[in-house]
């Protein structure tokens, strides 16, 4: 399992695996052909039907047009069998001559391969890939789930999280700060600096959950527009995290370091996830994004009050669980409706899901290994038309 740093990426949204992805694609495919006479690239599935939304188009455009004059064609109804987020790049010469003619795959996170590797990932990391035994581990150690990160990462892991978490303070403070309709044609107005002022008028327990929202809605509104966030674990869920982590670091005044080691914590267990099924809403629906996202906020927001290691499991998987099968149906391929909204309810359940483990011993029936399964099944059993197509679910609504 490779490091939390591939998870954890700082980039510009709307989409990890619609914009970061075929970018980085345009990157390596332009390195090795910077003399061709032109390019064409051909977008497949998923990643045609809401590329435009996503701003596709743009990110492969702005890598590849400055090195040759480039073609995109769009196939929106042809699914590859490897994945749904297909791409094939063609090298040409100016006699007609293909070069090079590869298709690389965007799976979620950021990350793309090519169906003859599994994935494109740096070193092996961890040697245990299921949280049941990093669970025995804390258990027979007296350590807890950040001390293993610790002990498999590098030492440069904790300087690489420091930069996540100042990138998600900044991208919250812009986000409440920020005004105006986001771009796509949607209309969507930002609602975050709306949320932030009305939360002062509440009580104490209705200003923290409003407070909640409107974090995640600024993250997520900044996405949207193509501002700087981190995947935690994609873009379309990037507002989870950095909202529970944002809201505990202001009004409970934890320290830096507990935040750092809550965001460690928070990457494993979306590495478990990322490693034994999927984190691309193109492959198993929104669960795979928010649900994900909604697991490593508990996770993070049990660990910083105390919980022990089964209580911080158990906050994980109840942020999976209550997401299971949920589907990933973007308005217009936008990821604004019902997105940004999903954010903020997700962080919201997060901060229940540790709530409600705290009040229990942590031993509950179903394991987060298990939920994983459970959640890698039901997004193979979904039909194409509820993955990120924008044809299916809230998309289809006129």
């Amino acid at each position: 399992m490779e490091s939390i740093k591939r998870l954890f990426k700082i980039g510009y949204g709307p989409s990890s695996s619609h914009t970061m992805g075929p970018r980085h694609a345009a990157e390596l495919f332009a390195a090795r052909h910077p003399n061709a006479a032109r390019y064409e690239v051909t977008l497949y599935g998923a990643l045609a039907a809401t590329g435009k939304g996503h701003l596709t188009d743009k990110a492969i455009l702005e890598t590849l047009e400055p090195v040759a004059p480039t073609e995109i064609v769009w196939k929106p109804e042809i699914f590859l069998p490897y994945h749904p987020n297909a791409m094939q790049f063609k090298a040409i010469t100016a006699n007609g001559e293909v070069i090079e003619d590869t298709t690389y795959y965007s799976i979620g996170g950021g990350d793309i391969t090519t169906a003859n590797e599994k994935r494109q990932e740096a070193a092996h990391v961890y040697e245990m890939t299921k949280i049941a035994d990093i669970l025995a581990w804390c258990n027979s150690t007296g350590r807890s789930y950040w001390e293993y990160v610790d002990m498999c990462e590098d030492d440069d892991v904790w300087e690489y999280l420091r930069e996540v978490w100042n990138t998600m303070k900044e991208a919250v403070e812009r986000g409440i700060e920020a005004e105006g309709v986001l771009p796509g044609g949607l209309g969507v107005r930002r609602k975050a600096v709306s949320y932030y002022m009305h939360a002062a008028g509440y009580n104490a327990s209705l200003k923290s959950r409003g407070l909640v929202y409107a974090y995640a809605l600024g993250v997520s509104e900044e996405n949207a527009s193509g501002g700087k966030i981190v995947t935690a674990p994609t873009c379309g869920s990037c507002g989870v995290l950095p909202a529970v982590l944002y809201h505990l670091y202001t009004s409970k005044g934890f320290s830096e370091q507990r935040i750092l080691r809550a965001l460690a914590t928070a990457g494993l267990f979306g590495n478990i996830v990322k490693y034994n099924a999927s984190i691309s809403g193109a492959e198993v629906g929104c669960q795979g994004e928010v649900g994900v996202a909604c697991a490593m906020a508990a996770a993070a927001a049990s660990q910083l009050f105390g919980g022990t290691p089964a209580q911080i499991e158990y906050s994980a998987e109840m942020g999976l669980e209550h997401h299971l099968g949920l589907t990933c149906d973007p308005v217009c391929g936008l990821v604004q409706i019902p997105c940004i909204e999903r954010n903020a309810y997700a962080a919201a359940r997060a901060l229940d899901a540790n709530l409600y483990a705290a009040f229990s011993d942590g031993h509950h029936s179903v394991s987060f290994d298990r939920i994983v399964e459970v959640m890698k099944q039901t997004g193979h059993d979904l039909p194409s038309l509820y993955k990120e197509t924008a044809l299916g679910g809230l998309a289809a609504i006129k």
